[in-house]
């Protein structure tokens, strides 16, 4: 009988955080905000010669409580227990505050563990996660209420163009023009692709109920936080109210498995965003909740991280390819992966996440 390999741990000796506010092509809003630059929170996990990076998208505050809070926690802790640190980080944040800019500091965190974890095992994290699938569809997103129509038309009809079936333009801001601009948006990607939309939840239940109407006529099949997503009762409401066929979506401010756990029942389609839910660690959790209640499951933003995380969830849906987030890592990090025929592959020939942060050009907007 084949004896058991004895185990041999490799601690963290390092753990470095960085915030990089990078300005956007030209000022953006939602329903419920504007913004003209986006922060991209950077962590760097040592153990031995190897390094991890992981990366939220948030507040600058998160670099300053990975280094004052966290750091400490992690450092000394095996590379190889990546779960077991994620609790470890949790627990300590108790009386700090966990959601918001805590668990945006844990989730990056985890990433950069689980991808150094993946680097010291030499295989690529989808390899090492396990993975389902090969790929994950993906839906191009922005159509920002800043744009004009001409805006919104040339940017949703260019992802079209490139092959992503499914597009996604932001509403809410001014109810009163998104049925036309939500025509725009039709006439421009033609009959054949899905067209989703996103309220960042602006809207009443009766608002979007009245929303909801006039976007059918457009064949929206997707109507991401048409309320707050705290707004359960709403949420759940809408899912009787909406017109046949438009799907309820929301999950992106989901910080614990708790949260999760809230939506189900209240959605049609849960989301997840690895850089908020608590890392590689969280999603996966909410991918068994999803996969328990028979619900899709959909990733928010961060396309490299998602790409791997949801190779590895039973149920998947797709994934954000979310304009501000892809126009920064395709700056700025070596070995961004381009989707084609509409799905993201991650790259099973390089170790970890395969993608290294060009840091020097990006010290230029350190925050």
């Amino acid at each position: 009988m084949r004896a058991v390999a004895e185990r041999v741990d490799v601690d963290v000796r390092d753990l470095k955080a960085f915030a990089f506010t990078i300005p956007t092509d030209k000022p953006e809003s939602d329903g419920t905000i504007e913004w003209s630059s986006t922060t991209l929170v950077l962590v760097e996990a040592s153990a031995g010669d190897t390094t991890g990076f992981g990366w939220t998208y948030g507040a600058a505050a998160a670099a300053a409580l990975i280094r004052d809070v966290l750091a400490p926690l992690v450092v000394g802790r095996s590379a190889l227990d990546v779960p077991a640190t994620n609790l470890a980080l949790r627990a300590a944040l108790r009386n700090v505050g966990y959601r918001g800019i805590g668990a945006t500091a844990v989730s990056a965190v985890d990433v950069a563990l689980w991808d150094l974890k993946a680097k010291l095992l030499n295989t690529s994290l989808v390899a090492l996660l396990g993975a389902v699938r090969d790929a994950v569809p993906v839906y191009g997103s922005g159509g920002f209420c800043s744009y004009t129509d001409a805006e919104l038309a040339t940017q949703l009809a260019g992802w079209v163009e490139q092959g992503i079936p499914r597009v996604k333009m932001k509403v809410g801001r001014e109810p009163h023009r998104d049925p036309g601009r939500v025509r725009t948006a039709r006439e421009a990607i033609g009959g054949d692709a899905e067209l989703y939309v996103d309220a960042n939840g602006a809207l009443t239940v009766k608002g979007a109920v009245r929303c909801g109407q006039a976007f059918d006529e457009s064949r929206v099949s997707w109507f991401e936080e048409p309320v707050s997503s705290d707004d359960r009762d709403g949420l759940r409401r809408l899912r009787e109210l909406l017109p046949a066929g438009m799907e309820v979506a929301a999950g992106e401010y989901a910080y614990t498995a708790c949260d999760f756990h809230d939506l189900l029942g209240c959605v049609d389609c849960l989301q997840a965003d690895v850089t908020r839910c608590g890392g590689i660690t969280g999603v996966l959790a909410a991918g068994v909740l999803a996969a328990a209640s028979e619900l899709d499951l959909s990733g928010h933003t961060a396309p490299t991280i998602h790409a791997h995380a949801l190779c590895a969830v039973e149920r998947v849906r797709h994934l954000e390819w979310f304009v501000d987030h892809v126009r920064i890592e395709r700056r700025y990090f070596d070995g961004f992966l381009e989707p084609a025929n509409g799905v993201v592959r991650p790259d099973r020939s390089r170790p970890g996440l395969g993608v290294e942060p060009r840091v020097d050009d990006l010290e230029a907007f350190a925050a």
